[in-house]
């Protein structure tokens, strides 16, 4: 249950389309829907903002679709991570309207009233920019989650591809594109320094996320991540390797308080 149906059954109630008992009946589902193997919190739209997200390694198709139909009730937006095309075809069979972004792996069913869709609009007019950058093209992947995540959320996302510390030119070429932004994601693998430089350069907060890009002294990303946790650049933050669906989540969250 998202805000939007909360606010047309408390005006059902004022207008005695449905009575008291009724309504309360449909309240009470708000907190989870228990469907034995999830328990699906429907509550986290009204608490958060946002909608519950479906991670989908570790659970069987029939189990994902399951736990997105819960969440597209009442016409509300669902965000699946990790999703490859046989997700997506299931998931689309019982909801057309679903899209598949497989750079990211995410499937995404975006649904909303033309109210919703001209208020969005202008939201974003006056809401800041999120830039997501990458060190190189084997860290896009990373990139692309962060990115339909921060714009599944309603945010303005540009990019910038390839920018890494081995040709720091190409970065440097691009600074008005960093003093556009309010927030900045930052995906890099091997060393991971790029964070630290950007972090350098720019006011805005800087999100770093370290990937499992990289030869084996990189460790899986685990070098990139102590490279990051280190940065002697004020204003940088770090989420886990390769998640890119925490750094897109976080710059929406700095991004719509800001």
């Amino acid at each position: 249950m998202n805000i939007q149906s909360v606010k047309n059954l408390l005006k059902d109630v004022r207008a005695k389309k449905i009575s008291v008992e009724k309504a309360l009946r449909r309240l009470k589902i708000l907190p989870y829907q228990d469907l034995g193997f999830a328990k699906v919190d429907s509550h986290r739209t009204l608490r958060k903002g946002s909608p519950e997200t479906v991670f989908c390694p570790g659970k069987s198709v029939e189990e994902i679709v399951k736990i997105v139909d819960e969440l597209a009730k009442d016409n509300s937006s669902v965000l699946a991570t990790r999703a490859n095309e046989a997700i997506f075809q299931a998931v689309k069979l019982r909801h057309p309207k679903a899209r598949y972004f497989e750079k990211a792996r995410a499937v995404i069913i975006k649904t909303s009233s033309n109210l919703q869709r001209v208020k969005r609009k202008k939201e974003k007019s006056v809401k800041g920019r999120i830039l997501v950058i990458t060190a190189g093209t084997s860290d896009i992947q990373v990139a692309e989650e962060a990115a339909v995540t921060a714009e599944f959320m309603g945010n303005r996302v540009k990019k910038l591809y390839d920018v890494g510390v081995a040709g720091i030119h190409r970065l440097l070429d691009k600074t008005e594109e960093l003093f556009k932004a309010n927030v900045i994601i930052v995906v890099a693998g091997m060393e991971g320094a790029l964070p630290s430089v950007v972090g350098g350069i720019v006011e805005c907060p800087v999100i770093a996320v370290p990937t499992s890009v990289g030869y084996g002294a990189s460790f899986k990303g685990i070098a990139p991540l102590l490279t990051m946790l280190n940065s002697c650049a004020p204003g940088v933050a770090v989420v886990n390797i390769d998640n890119g669906y925490g750094a897109g989540y976080l710059a929406s969250l700095i991004n719509r308080r800001t």
